[in-house]
């Protein structure tokens, strides 16, 4: 089973891979960052909200999180976390 601490090291390395720090946040990025958290079966909204979290370390977040927030609400349903269930690897 997937533990939380499981979980949010692979958001930490997805943010990693796709951002590289909070100063190198932009729009394109987070983007990227919120589908590569889909593709690896992770709840967009989930990782939306971690960014949330830590808005103050990103520098105009508050001019492209709408952005973001929209593209959440798109590829989840009507914006609202999907139901993501781990197995045992």
């Amino acid at each position: 089973m997937t533990t939380p601490d499981q979980i949010q090291d692979q958001v930490n390395r997805i943010f990693k891979e796709t951002c590289g720090s909070w100063q190198n946040c932009n729009q394109s990025n987070v983007l990227s960052f919120l589908a590569q958290c889909e593709e690896q079966g992770l709840d967009p909204q989930y990782c939306f909200s971690w960014l949330s979290q830590n808005k103050e370390l990103i520098s105009d977040w508050s001019h492209f999180s709408q952005v973001a927030q929209e593209w959440v609400n798109e590829h989840t349903s009507t914006g609202s976390p999907e139901t993501v269930y781990f197995q045992d690897q």
